[in-house]
């Protein structure tokens, strides 16, 4: 194998796993640390930066952090990852107040930026630009900013005071926001003289199904994100008693859990799949399953039933999962008859969908197989130059992160183009690694690992919760049990750097790693060399670090996946070859270090 390039930024910053799955790039190690040490405000600032909505984050979250987080893969599968998303939240709802420290908006560039939509992505793209002096309108169907945020996810998982707080930081940058006016032709808000337009009004239509007796029992009968919707603005205060929710992701989880709310009293979820393989997020799943909600699998809708257009139930055909050769899943009737489930009323939450009528077909943009827009992944441009998507109506529905992550892109994209520059040009995040020793024993950062469990997050009574639509499930850690649990962060930012020239070959950095993470060996292919380390490499997806040949020949391996970042290498070495440094990337964002002259200004200090 030929030495690392640890010149590459990827290298370290995928060792941070947490930051390196999060879509925005969060620095989730040093926010932790901040947690951790009682200083709220910090940590909450170092959020906001990189994903603009640290309270709503905090509650709502997908999680690809702690999917990712090195403390169960160093410790196994039972012991569960950093609760990174609900640290998130402590940073907020302990802040101060931050409003002095908010950046404020650059002077006026004289460009005029539209966002269609006031979501996550589009109020992301208004904060990076707003900041950098454009004239950003935001424009909404509905009187208040938010989107999917405010529309879609109850309010026992996510207050509307906190959304109002959030938006309002962005929108007080002076964002015009233009609410009550849906947009209905793109073509003419291009005609206002907008110099770019940004269009992220997610993906707002629910996929229907159509079975025998949908159009007789309609009225009980509705798409699960309108009923979300209509929950939301106060439309529907009550549901039937027997409630049949239909489709296994987390909009589903949020109507049956909503549908308790509001009265129902034998509320099931089926899904044609196995309980293991729903979109729905694993806590999504366990919430709804502490409430006393019904899972059911492998049951295929077949009709609704109905007397004088009244809905009385559903037939199911049942399945089972069969797997071919090549692992493909088929699902076959088991040959049992259909099931009936008896319900008064159905929520139907079995995908989301684009719809762009709005969007005229002669003005040049180009649409796919499945109409949608075709957009750069990269640049977020559509075939029209100037209008750019993000979030759910670019590539179809994801989440918050990951929305939010796009309109980033997308403000680099839109602040390049109204500078005249090639917006396929994407600037690298600048990376630093700064030694963390002071003294011979004695480090910056806390090195002990910690052996406690997961702590878990309060929760309000159940039978407390259940009684209003209002009142949030989730009570938040104190800030006792959040320093706890922000210490079981193993700083995974912070580097274990070996220089070879200095290593004598002692071994006594491999006989004290308590991980055997570190091998001192002879070189050879990849594959080969995997199978001579230390301890087995049970995670080929991640790199190893090799360094240069030594006297002898041989070269120092560290399998990366399995570092404790410990720091003990570093303290037994006796001629300082490991060091321990502090890796901070700095994701580039809309502003002067995205254009051409500062992109031009780095390359010539590399």
């Amino acid at each position: 194998m030929k030495p690392t390039d640890t010149s590459n930024p990827d290298f370290y910053h995928q060792v941070v796993n947490c930051q390196w799955s999060c879509p925005a790039h969060t620095p989730v190690p040093e926010y932790l640390r901040q947690v951790a040490a009682g200083h709220y405000t910090e940590a909450y600032m170092l959020n906001w930066r990189a994903n603009v909505f640290p309270g709503v984050l905090g509650r709502v979250c997908d999680r690809p952090c702690e999917t990712a987080c090195r403390r169960a893969r160093v410790e196994g599968a039972d012991n569960a990852p950093v609760a990174v998303c609900r640290l998130k939240r402590t940073a907020a709802d302990y802040k101060s107040d931050v409003q002095g420290r908010l950046p404020k908006p650059a002077p006026k560039s004289g460009k005029r930026v539209a966002c269609v939509g006031a979501g996550p992505a589009s109020l992301t793209v208004a904060r990076d630009l707003a900041l950098q002096g454009h004239q950003v309108t935001v424009f909404d169907g509905e009187k208040k900013a938010g989107g999917f945020m405010r529309s879609q996810i109850p309010k026992f998982r996510l207050p509307d005071e906190v959304i109002d707080e959030e938006t309002g930081y962005v929108l007080d940058m002076g964002v015009e926001f233009r609410s009550g006016e849906r947009i209905g032709s793109l073509k003419a808000l291009l005609g206002e003289g907008y110099d770019a337009v940004f269009v992220g009004c997610g993906a707002p239509r629910g996929r229907d199904l159509d079975v025998p007796g949908r159009t007789e029992a309609a009225a009980n009968i509705h798409l699960g994100i309108d009923w979300l919707a209509s929950v939301s603005f106060g439309h529907v205060t009550q549901v039937g008693q027997r409630v049949i929710v239909l489709g296994g992701g987390n909009t589903a989880m949020d109507c049956c859990r909503s549908a308790l709310r509001l009265g129902g009293e034998d509320v099931k979820v089926i899904v044609r799949s196995g309980f293991e393989e729903m979109k729905a997020s694993p806590w999504e799943k366990e919430d709804a399953i502490h409430e006393g909600i019904t899972i059911l699998n492998y049951m295929v809708p077949k009709s609704f039933t109905h007397e004088n257009g009244k809905l009385t139930g559903m037939t199911f055909e049942k399945v089972k999962a069969v797997y071919d050769a090549k692992g493909k899943r088929s699902l076959v009737p088991t040959g049992e008859p259909d099931e009936l489930v008896p319900c008064d009323e159905v929520l139907v939450a079995v995908g989301q969908e684009n719809a762009f009528p709005w969007i005229e077909r002669d003005i040049g943009m180009q649409f796919d197989e499945w109409d949608m827009p075709v957009v750069d992944r990269k640049s977020m441009q559509s075939t029209v130059p100037n209008v750019f998507f993000g979030g759910d109506a670019a590539f179809g529905p994801k989440n918050i992160i990951t929305a939010v992550a796009h309109g980033h892109e997308a403000a680099v994209s839109i602040d390049r183009f109204l500078s005249g520059e090639d917006v396929a040009v994407r600037p690298a995040p600048s990376v630093t690694l700064v030694s963390q020793k002071m003294g011979i024993h004695e480090w910056s950062f806390d090195n002990i690992v910690s052996l406690d469990r997961r702590h878990k997050v309060p929760l309000e009574e159940l039978h407390v919760a259940r009684k209003s639509i209002k009142i949030e499930v989730e009570r938040g850690f104190t800030p006792q049990a959040a320093a706890k649990e922000a210490q079981r962060c193993l700083n995974c930012d912070v580097q274990s750097i070996f220089t070879a020239s200095r290593c004598i070959e002692c071994d006594a950095c491999i006989d004290i790693c308590p991980m055997d993470a570190l091998t001192l060996t002879e070189n050879g292919e990849e594959q080969e060399l995997r199978g001579r380390l230390k301890a087995p490499s049970l995670h080929p997806t991640q790199p190893l670090y090799v360094s240069a040949p030594m006297k002898t020949g041989r070269i120092m391996v560290k399998d990366e996946d399995l570092c404790l970042h410990c720091s003990l290498c570093a303290e037994r070495c006796p001629t300082g070859a490991w060091d321990m440094q502090k890796f901070t990337l700095k994701t580039t964002q809309a502003g002067a270090a995205c254009r051409d002259q500062h992109i031009a200004q780095l390359r010539k200090t590399v």
